[in-house]
């Protein structure tokens, strides 16, 4: 026994945080104030989207990745909510549509044009209405296409299908008090909810009802977060009667103790977890902390091994993490934060020193890629599918994504069945009708794009025009 190494192996140990240099920061951005636990951050492979202070209503600011350092006051943002937005999510499954829940109670999903904003979006591919009260949390199916989930603080849970614009799952009855956050499980087959009434539930929410749930997950009255990890093990973070910050580990099947359970520190942030489950690292970031800490999960006790902290000297407003597909592999890059401070958004990177230039694949296992494995309609029947992986090998490359379309059912098209000789007859009438209908939609959008190319080339020739008058005014 004396002879069991006292340090536990770990390639994680090693894990190494660096913020980037000052000029692949983006600079001069006013960071929203709206006092919500969000992380008011969400990047993937192409855009980094923040939400910013707007007057008037709510907006953020979608930027491509490479647009760094300083960014104009007049650079376009996503403005068409009418009230602060609170929470934001890309879509995992296309890397230009993303999700935005706001004060105004809606739910809008947006489509961002491939090279960026060139001006102010103010159109939503679809606005979800459903919620009585502000939208708090938007979160993507991990694996459905077009499945958004939406929680908000009239204390519901609905569940959209974005691609008909209909709400498909309305879970209203199940918490008494505030949502604080909502995580699916890898197959998106159940959702675990943290709320401010202590408790954390585990939800079917296609048979709707609470499978599992656990009064008192941490003591303390501030709030809590619950995420699914990899191997269907909930994670938590919260406070204790003491207000200190506290992390558990649970085993839905039995919610009675906890697998583990560590006493961090005092300090009064709320602790939002982002979890990678290919290394099992779950990264903590306190708002209002300037520090990011660290733990490895594994199936040996304690459970939660603590590996480092990386430290900086600014607290954080907030924070985005970047999927694994848009990590550079070449760097053994194994997580990439957005930190918010009050005017900027700073990278930083953490890797694995390796002394190697070869492709590290014990660092990079297969990593979900952003093709969805199930339709929606399939995920609504009843079937379930873990994501599709990738191997990162050769770096990923992103494909070319598909745009998002509605389809609206209209519900005063559902005619009573009439009898069924008069519906043959009308059969080759309605494939006559469909085809029109859809070519009516793709000369709408063929119309759309030249409309947006026309006002782009119209803006270029006024700015054109004026940067001449200004060179013609420095000549003189």
């Amino acid at each position: 026994d004396t002879m069991r190494r006292v340090v536990r192996q770990s390639k994680f140990r090693h894990v190494f945080g660096q913020a980037v240099k000052n000029d692949q920061c983006y600079d001069d951005i006013r960071v929203s104030r709206v006092t919500w636990d969000s992380s008011f951050c969400a990047v993937n492979p192409r855009f980094v989207a923040i939400i910013v202070d707007a007057s008037g209503g709510g907006a953020f600011l979608v930027l491509p990745l490479h647009k760094t350092g300083r960014i104009d006051k007049s650079y376009p943002t996503v403005c068409g909510h009418t009230g602060p937005v609170l929470d934001i999510d890309w879509c995992p499954h296309n890397d230009q549509v993303i999700a935005s829940g706001s004060e105004d109670c809606t739910v809008m999903v947006w489509q961002i044009p491939e090279n960026g904003l060139t001006l102010s979006l103010t159109e939503p591919v679809v606005v979800l209405e459903g919620h009585s009260k502000r939208v708090g949390i938007v979160a993507w199916h991990p694996t459905a296409r077009n499945v958004l989930l939406s929680a908000g603080c009239d204390n519901a849970i609905i569940i959209w299908n974005v691609g008909t614009g209909e709400a498909l799952i309305n879970l209203d009855d199940m918490h008494v008090d505030m949502i604080y956050n909502v995580s699916w499980n890898r197959n998106g087959s159940l959702i675990c909810t943290a709320s401010k009434d202590k408790k954390v539930r585990v939800i079917d929410p296609r048979k709707q009802e609470i499978v599992a749930e656990k009064e008192k997950t941490h003591e303390g009255a501030r709030p809590m977060r619950a995420i699914f990890l990899a191997d269907g093990n909930i994670f938590t973070t919260g406070f204790s009667r003491m207000s200190e910050r506290q992390l558990a580990l649970w085993n839905p099947k039995n919610m009675e103790e906890p697998i583990a359970l560590h006493e961090m520190d005092t300090s009064n942030g709320v602790l939002l977890p982002f979890y990678d489950p290919d290394t099992n690292i779950i990264y903590l970031c306190g708002k209002g902390d300037s520090s990011i800490r660290y733990f490895e999960i594994t199936d040996e006790s304690p459970y939660v091994h603590y590996l480092n902290t990386f430290s900086s000297k600014e607290p954080q407003r907030g924070m985005g993490f970047m999927p694994k597909r848009g990590l550079d592999v070449n760097k053994c890059e194994i997580a990439r934060f957005f930190k918010l401070h009050e005017r900027k958004c700073e990278p930083i990177i953490m890797t694995v020193p390796r002394k190697s230039d070869l492709f590290q694949d014990d660092l990079y296992p297969d990593t979900a890629g952003p093709e969805a494995a199930l339709e929606a309609e399939e995920w609504f029947e009843g079937k379930n599918a873990d994501p599709l992986l990738i191997s990162l090998k050769h770096g990923y490359i992103p494909g070319k994504n598909r745009d998002l379309k509605v389809v609206k059912k209209n519900i005063l098209d559902n005619k009573p069945a009439a009898n069924k000789k008069s519906d043959l007859i009308n059969a080759p009438k309605k494939a006559a009708d469909a085809s029109n209908t859809q070519n009516d939609a793709k000369l709408d959008e063929i119309l759309k794009e030249l409309k947006s190319i026309k006002d782009t080339i119209t803006n270029q020739d006024e700015r054109i025009s004026k940067l001449e008058q200004q060179m013609a005014k420095i000549a003189d």
